[in-house]
């Protein structure tokens, strides 16, 4: 009995002994040491982390919605945001006119094909009237029928309860990335372009309330500028407003020359009726910005498609007579500024990511839902490189195994890569960053070349 428990003991040391060596190996085979990228933070709190738990309404925000819902007579309005919330979240894009055209030309050509391998004498005026009224036939049947959305107040207050929380919670969601990754910024001056109910104008205060001196929001409907009025003065609807140095617009400051430090456009860019005017807004939006600017969209494929033709605009397109020189520089999510590599995937798969919040208390509601969302930020400082690091952007939620983590990663490179990091191959330090990471987070790999797989 005592020479196993001797020899057990002598076994325990001999483990011991292979884990000092194996952790010292490591630290020799990665020397990017614990502080060079953690700054002194757990683990679980890294710099690369910027996802939020579930997110709530600000008290004084939900009491005013609560106030502003109970005071409307709209019936069945829970069944109407839900509609509604459906209605938005599978909305396209406009067609435009030259695709119009050229399917309509497709179309025409297909039948006149058809028409002469049938052959026969047929009336040629009649035959082209016939086949005009298939084309015309076809396109309405197969054009997605898009039509701008007019809010009434009635239809202002469905939206409210359709989708208060849950832009609240994403446009904090990306504030949050901009706060914790450049902690210097304090913005005096915010637009908000298709401000809506106001809610990115909660959602900076939550973070620099301190220093934001002006906020402008700018929306073409009167009724949705006075439902968003109405939840900055609270539930009794008192004089003084809660966020004050509020300002509603209709249209968009005039002078090129006025500049604002942030400028947000959340859920804007998809109600635009026309490439053309998404693309002078795009232009319009970034002439105003002195520091950022956030661009936030559905995650579907229409949403994360307006934001990469608004990144191509800006990234490739040179204005003649810009009053500020300073190029843009992509913040985020991509850690490169190359084509985005889910555009060139089948089956397509959007870029997206999701946040947690909790809806706004009504009868059937649940505690807790997700808002799945694209976005982008733009800055006028460039951003490339990250202190020397090569951080990369987890892509899909991340899957923990023992002993190691599957991540699918977009990397600076401008590829998309399954990584598999273990604690032997990467280090400890990156390891348990992995694990404490999850989709949407920022990840530094460090990895050799044949532990990666490309995602084509």
């Amino acid at each position: 009995m005592a020479f196993r428990t001797y020899g057990a003991r002598v076994l325990y040391q001999r483990v011991v002994a292979v884990r000092i060596m194996y952790r010292a190996l490591s630290a020799e085979v990665h020397p990017q040491s614990h502080a060079d990228f953690l700054k002194g933070a757990p683990h679980r709190k890294h710099p690369g982390v910027t996802n939020l738990k579930t997110l709530r309404l600000p008290d004084e925000l939900q009491k005013a919605a609560q106030a502003i819902i109970h005071g409307t007579e709209v019936s069945g309005l829970v069944d109407k945001a839900r509609s509604l919330t459906n209605f938005l979240w599978s909305r396209k894009r406009a067609p435009e006119d030259v695709t119009l055209r050229e399917r309509a030309m497709a179309l025409e050509k297909n039948l006149w094909k058809k028409t002469k391998e049938k052959g026969g004498d047929v009336d040629l005026q009649l035959l082209e009237t016939q086949i005009t009224k298939k084309v015309l036939s076809d396109l309405r049947k197969t054009t997605y029928h898009w039509s701008p959305m007019r809010y009434d107040e009635e239809l202002g207050v469905v939206y409210m309860v359709a989708k208060l929380a849950g832009g609240y919670a994403v446009v904090k969601r990306v504030l949050n990335e901009i706060k914790k990754r450049d902690p210097s910024f304090s913005p005096h001056s915010l637009l908000d372009f298709g401000s809506g109910l106001g809610t990115a104008v909660w959602a900076s205060h939550s973070f620099w309330g301190d220093t934001l001196k002006e906020m402008v929001c700018v929306d073409n409907s009167g009724a949705m500028n006075t439902i968003a009025d109405r939840l900055l003065r609270g539930s009794s609807g008192k004089n003084e407003p809660v966020i004050k140095q509020v300002y509603f617009r209709q249209f968009l400051p005039v002078s090129p020359k006025v500049q604002f430090d942030l400028v947000v456009g959340a859920f804007s860019l998809s109600e635009l009726a026309s490439q053309k005017e998404r693309e002078d807004a795009i232009l319009t939006l970034w002439r105003k910005t002195s520091s950022y600017l956030v661009l936030v969209e559905n995650g579907t494929k229409e949403g994360h498609q307006i934001l990469m033709d608004a990144r191509d605009i800006l990234l490739k397109k040179q204005e003649r007579a810009a009053h500020d020189p300073r190029r843009p520089s992509v913040f985020a999510p991509c850690p490169h500024e190359s084509p985005c590599p889910k555009l060139f995937q089948l089956p397509l798969v959007p870029c997206n990511f999701s946040q947690a919040y909790s809806p706004l208390p009504l009868p059937g509601a649940p505690d807790r839902l997700t808002e799945r969302f694209s976005y982008l930020v733009l800055s006028r400082t460039d951003w490339a490189g990250g202190e020397g690091l090569d951080w990369a952007r987890l892509t899909a939620p991340v899957l923990r195994r023992p002993r190691h983590v599957h991540c699918q990663v977009c990397c600076s490179s401008g590829e998309l890569k399954r990584v598999v990091v273990t604690a032997h191959r990467h280090g400890r330090d990156v390891y348990r960053c992995a694990r404490s990471s999850d989709w949407g987070d920022q990840l530094p790999i460090i990895q050799p070349e044949d532990d990666s797989s490309n995602l084509d």
